[in-house]
């Protein structure tokens, strides 16, 4: 397996599609819910895209599994994207959309707490090896290549055991996100039920109807929405560029996962028909915590101008992500749906009130009763069984 490897290590992908500089344009960027004029704004829009937390190929890290790889490069770019995503929820949980980055600048606790979930350790809760070994239970070797779906399934089920940050992650189904269902799963209650054994969200939803009085969460569960699409047979249908450029309009934006047949990049924005994006795919090695618990986060960070390409060289299969911290940006981010998704004639997914009848019943997940917590959990993958396996929606192979 190293053998196979080493090839890929130091690898930048290229390819002549990518355009390298910004023009000289007046168009607006953007960026993850926020807009730029390039114009007069470069410098805080490459500013803005530094402060992202950049994840790629690693190598030299301790074997995944005691016997795997020590580098996922060649193999785990899919992975890193989800990372970036997950990471990037995780900055607006605890820091804010507007926190930024500076070189050598200390930052506040928090930051160094999320670079740790994603270090290169089995026990760190996000790390490559936690998601390289749940993802055996979604029908993947370890060292094989990850579509979005597995991707959004993977960090839905590791996101049981992580407590710090404490998020409900929602992964869509048939294009289709039901509010009735994540209301049910992020609404949290002093109380588990009510009187009549009911749920505390179903009598509060009772108590409200019968008082004219729209229904409103005791407490809300920070949400990371996933909605795995399929845009087309195999290249984007240009029907759905536009929706799909509305959606790094959303303040909840959390960017898309993407890419070409193999090769997935992290899209955080666009520029005219151009979407910008983070790529994985440079192997650097393995950085561990320092004496005094900190991590040197130098890496961590894309100090180059970033990469684009043209949205119709997309392949179709893609994963758009969004973060609602509370219950009124959930409630913004549904109307801004409605207002500007649902308007198309083929819409890109669909959003309905009411869970489908014929549909099973929604069950939120729950954290699997083991003996361990955390990513002890997943250090033997015959753990995995509790799982089910989702539907997978994989970018097609060339």
């Amino acid at each position: 397996m190293e053998s196979v490897l080493s090839k890929y290590e130091n690898q930048i992908t290229i390819f002549p599609d990518y355009l390298e500089e910004f023009p000289d344009t007046d168009e607006l960027v953007w960026i993850l819910g926020k807009q730029h004029l390039l114009k007069t704004e470069k410098s805080k829009l490459l500013c803005d895209i530094s402060a992202r937390l950049w994840f790629t190929y690693r190598r030299k890290f301790s074997p995944i599994g005691g016997t795997g790889p020590s580098s996922d490069a060649g193999w785990g770019c899919m992975l890193r994207c989800g990372q970036m995503m997950l990471a990037q929820a995780l900055v607006c949980r605890h820091l804010g959309r507007d926190w930024s980055w500076e070189k050598q600048k200390e930052q506040p606790k928090e930051y160094q707490q999320i670079l740790q979930c994603f270090l290169d350790r089995k026990d760190c809760c996000y790390s490559i090896h936690q998601m390289a070994q749940m993802g055996v239970g979604e029908g993947k070797s370890i060292g094989e290549w990850f579509g979005p779906n597995t991707v959004a399934q993977v960090l839905k089920k590791l996101a049981l055991f992580d407590e710090w940050n404490s998020l409900a992650v929602y992964v869509s189904m048939d294009n289709t996100v039901v509010i009735e269902d994540i209301k049910k799963m992020c609404c949290i209650s002093p109380l588990n039920a009510g009187p009549t054994g009911e749920s505390s969200l179903d009598s509060l939803n009772a108590s409200n109807q019968s008082k004219g009085i729209a229904a409103c969460c005791p407490a809300w569960k920070p949400l990371l929405l996933i909605v795995p699409l399929r845009l087309g047979i195999n290249q984007i249908n240009p029907v759905y560029v536009d929706a799909f450029k509305e959606c790094f309009k959303m303040p909840q934006s959390l960017g898309a996962l993407g890419g070409k047949p193999n090769n997935a990049y992290y899209f955080i924005g666009f520029l005219g028909n151009e979407l910008i994006f983070l790529d994985p795919h440079t192997t650097q090695t393995f950085v561990d915590t320092e004496e005094n618990g900190m991590v040197d986060d130098q890496t961590f960070h894309c100090l180059q101008s970033p990469q684009r390409m043209n949205i119709l060289n997309l392949d179709p299969s893609v994963a758009l992500g969004f973060f609602c911290k509370e219950e009124k940006d959930f409630d913004s981010w549904c109307s801004l749906v409605q207002k500007e998704i649902l308007k198309e004639n083929l819409r890109m997914f669909e959003l309905v009130q009411k869970h489908p009848s014929h549909w099973p019943p929604f069950v939120p997940p729950a954290k699997p009763e083991v003996t361990t917590t955390g990513a002890e959990f997943i250090d033997s993958t015959e753990q995995l069984e509790e799982f089910d396996l989702e539907e997978d929606f994989e970018i097609l192979s060339v």
